[in-house]
């Protein structure tokens, strides 16, 4: 009995040291193929479990551990082992579970349970897209503010893995229809390509799943979940401002979807330049792709959103009280759609018709309306603002492009808009004299004839002047 027990023991030993001897030199070789951090991250923990029928079976920290070296280095691997064990070896990883004292307990390979073939088929679940099913291209209302937006969405749902808009960030104010664009583009790449994981999440919800992964040591599972996603869209990404362990694991899922041609879609309320307490190596990320603003809608646009909403929802609203809506309604798409539901409800509850007493009710008790009392100064402050501009930069004498084109247009409406003479906008404008304003009039005329970018440009100005 005791021989047998001995010769079984030196026959497994002979097995083991068969078994690391065969791993010794495949490290060997992996070592000269791959930067020494890389070799001392993902190969050094590993340690040969089992050589047998042909098959390597090596132990690695977790299923993550071993996503992340299948994923980097299986073609590495492969050369490696038809070259040291011959053609047809197979690679098994036993995965080292960890219980919640961070003791690690080795699991017994089983085919079933936690062995994983990096070389086999696998199959994903279809996962729910989160999107709402209102918010669509046929419900948005494309206008000048969004043009640029829409196009891109268009481009990427169009070929989402094949695309230089990667990742798509979407900016803007609250209220201008961002989340609409984004899931619109979501449902667009779903309705092209259904079999495709299309997932949108706002940034808080990411940040409460995250912490209730890191509290129930489940960190592995979030990664991989997000890590099978081919279209990820994060709303109001701004709120991970701060939050350093959100952005490391965001940071390693950027990564991996990046590499692997998957399509990352951002919003936030401000560019990447202006994004405050996020990591620096995210923001360049962000800087990748395409940055696309939305703005603030102009009269029409507004108008044509009302409409829209109008018709979609077979409400009956005259004419006259939208146009009215729309003129006096202009900081954010939201307000529009919150005055709508309110006229609806003070119509409802009153038992009166729809018309422009009414709507003035109601949009005085959301909004202020006013007669704006339109001054050379609140036309200065609106056209720096439109151009990206310093208060006081039309005041200096700089002659680049932005500055002069801003300035000329400040003395065009101010002429058109205020009762100053040419003297006294001059002065007012960078201390220059009537002619000079003069000029500037004759020259914002001419461009008007045959810019149309310019006219389009003017006309928003104008209209937020109104």
């Amino acid at each position: 009995m005791q021989r047998k027990k001995q010769s079984f023991m030196n026959e497994y030993n002979e097995k083991e040291s068969e078994c690391v001897g065969l791993w010794n030199k495949c490290l060997a070789i992996i070592k000269d193929n791959i930067s020494v951090s890389q070799f001392k991250t993902w190969f050094e923990p590993i340690v040969a479990e089992k050589w047998e029928d042909r098959t390597l079976t090596i132990q690695v920290p977790s299923q993550f551990y071993a996503d992340f070296v299948d994923e980097h280095f299986s073609e590495l691997m492969k050369m490696t082992f038809d070259r040291v064990m011959g053609e047809g070896t197979k690679l098994m990883y036993s995965i080292v579970a960890e219980s919640v004292q961070k003791t690690k307990i080795v699991v017994a390979p089983t085919p079933q349970h936690n062995i994983f073939n990096p070389f086999a088929s696998r199959t994903r679940a279809t996962i729910d897209p989160q999107l709402n099913p209102n918010y669509t291209f046929d419900t948005f209302v494309e206008g000048s503010c969004n043009k640029l937006g829409v196009e891109a969405g268009l481009s990427v749902a169009k070929s989402p893995y094949k695309n230089t808009f990667n990742p798509l960030f979407v900016y803007g104010g609250s209220g201008l229809g961002k989340t609409h664009l984004v899931q619109a583009i979501g449902w667009e790449i779903l309705k092209k390509f259904p079999e495709k994981n299309v997932l949108y999440v706002d940034a808080n919800r990411f940040q409460l799943q995250y912490s209730d992964a890191h509290l129930s040591n489940r960190i592995n599972d979030f990664l991989n979940f997000y890590q099978q996603i081919d279209v990820l869209i994060v709303d109001d990404i701004q709120f991970f401002s701060g939050k350093i362990g959100t952005q490391n694991v965001f940071f390693q899922i950027f990564n991996h979807l990046q590499q692997q041609g998957k399509q990352i879609i951002l919003t936030s309320d401000c560019s990447p330049k202006t994004l405050q307490g996020l990591d620096e190596r995210m923001l360049t990320r962000f800087r990748w792709g395409l940055t696309v603003e939305l703005d603030v809608p102009n009269q029409d646009t507004r108008k044509s959103i009302l409409q829209s909403k109008v018709k979609n929802e077979g409400l009956l609203i005259p004419d006259d009280v939208v146009e009215y809506i729309a003129r006096n309604v202009t900081e954010n798409i939201r307000e529009l759609e919150g005055v709508v539901v309110s006229l609806l409800a003070q119509s409802t509850l009153t038992k009166t018709e729809i018309n422009i007493e009414l709507a003035e009710r109601v949009i005085g008790r959301i909004v202020e309306v006013a007669d704006k009392t339109i001054t050379i100064q609140s036309i200065q402050k609106l056209v720096c603002d439109y151009y990206r501009l310093e208060a006081n930069d039309i005041q200096t004498k700089s002659r680049k492009r932005e500055v002069v084109q801003a300035r000329q247009i400040a003395m065009y409406l101010s002429r058109k808009y205020t009762k100053n003479s040419l003297s006294s906008i001059g002065e007012q404008i960078g201390k220059r004299d009537h002619a000079t304003v003069l000029y500037a009039c004759n020259a914002v005329n001419d461009l008007l004839k045959y810019d149309k970018s310019f006219r389009q440009s003017l006309e928003t100005i104008e209209n937020s002047l109104k």
